[in-house]
């Protein structure tokens, strides 16, 4: 669907001699002296179709650097980005203009919303652009205007509305094109808690129910445990670490990944079927204290049995469906909640 392959970055007066010097071995303090900066370095990944893939790191990691290269709003030094087979370094204007309004949109943190136009007018621009006809724009974005909450607001200007509402807009924008893939630069880092994982849930609603690619860029945490089918970190241009958000979470690659989870709600975010102790059968049920009727659901979290888990002296069993699945301990539970925990239990199958 997407794929970024040996992408390297720098801006300065001569990008490729020094991302060469880079290469014969130059450090980055070298390479910054004579006036470059490695934005990028040696990124590849490849994003699935329908999945949500969150960029995620501190501030000056690379993150919208990265994302700007798969629509070429950026080009790169070296490497390619390739949207549906297509190299974007190898098209011409009018290629990548198509390629643009048909199969990749984005939505951006500071809304980019057209003040002179009506939200119904915002949400049809990109149709408009595609050159399709007046009513039947109109009617694609009103629907959309409908599905993302804003029926009423259709006539309103982008002053008129709140920050949440403006984001609304440009997701129902982006979605109103029908593009594949959709690109959001850290959409919701300025809006208020409440109003964040609200639009949260209405993302991951309108993923189910579209089956968008998503490529997020996020800075936050709990965020992008909550919204990725899989992260890929960055840090000073380069790509730390790259899996689901559980693989991450209790296996991160370096100190540098633990070092950026670790306030993250771990309780919150493990659910029992990745806990489970290993070797043990339903046979074993038999005298510890978790007959069937009492075991728990492997859907939940952490979290949500925690009071019970904690004060349990007892194995509890767990099931998904009816079927047994394995045992939690308290011990387990402690084990796992600690920033650094000792092992990743297999999850296939369960999760």
């Amino acid at each position: 669907m997407l794929d970024i392959r040996s992408l390297s970055t720098v801006f300065g007066p001569h990008p490729a001699r020094a991302l060469g010097e880079l290469r014969s071995g130059a450090s980055v303090e070298q390479i910054r002296a004579s006036g470059h900066v490695i934005a990028l370095h040696d990124i590849n990944i490849s994003v699935r179709a329908g999945e949500i893939f969150v960029l995620m790191g501190p501030s000056g990691s690379g993150k919208s650097t990265l994302v700007r290269h798969c629509n070429r709003l950026i080009p790169q030094t070296s490497g390619e980005v390739l949207v549906q087979g297509h190299d974007l370094a190898k098209l011409t204007t009018s290629e990548l203009l198509g390629l643009r309004r048909t199969r990749i949109s984005m939505v951006f943190q500071a809304f980019g919303l057209l003040p002179h136009r009506t939200v119904l007018d915002n949400v049809a621009f990109g149709l408009e652009l595609q050159g399709l006809a007046t009513r039947l724009r109109r009617e694609r974005a009103m629907k959309m205007i409908e599905r993302v909450g804003l029926r009423g607001s259709e006539a309103r200007m982008p002053e008129e509305l709140s920050g949440g509402m403006r984001q609304r807009v440009g997701l129902a924008r982006a979605l109103c094109c029908e593009t594949p893939i959709i690109l959001m630069d850290e959409p919701f880092a300025a809006l208020d808690p409440v109003i964040r994982e609200s639009l949260q849930n209405d993302m991951l609603e309108l993923q189910r129910e579209f089956g968008k690619t998503f490529v997020f860029i996020t800075h936050d945490v709990d965020e992008a445990i909550r919204l990725g089918s899989r992260i890929g970190i960055l840090d000073h241009g380069r790509l730390l670490q790259v899996g689901t958000p559980l693989e991450i979470l209790l296996a991160p690659a370096n100190a540098t990944v633990a070092g950026l989870l670790r306030q993250v709600n771990r309780a919150r975010a493990i659910p029992l079927s990745a806990a489970l102790e290993q070797g043990a059968d339903e046979d074993s049920l038999t005298g510890c204290g978790s007959p069937a009727d009492r075991m728990l659901d492997a859907r939940q979290s952490l979290e949500a049995v925690l009071p019970q888990l904690l004060g349990s002296t007892d194995r509890v069993g767990v099931q998904q469906a009816g079927r047994f699945l394995g045992f939690l301990s308290r011990q387990r539970v402690i084990d796992l909640l600690s920033p650094a925990p000792r092992e990743l239990r297999s999850t296939q199958g369960l999760l």
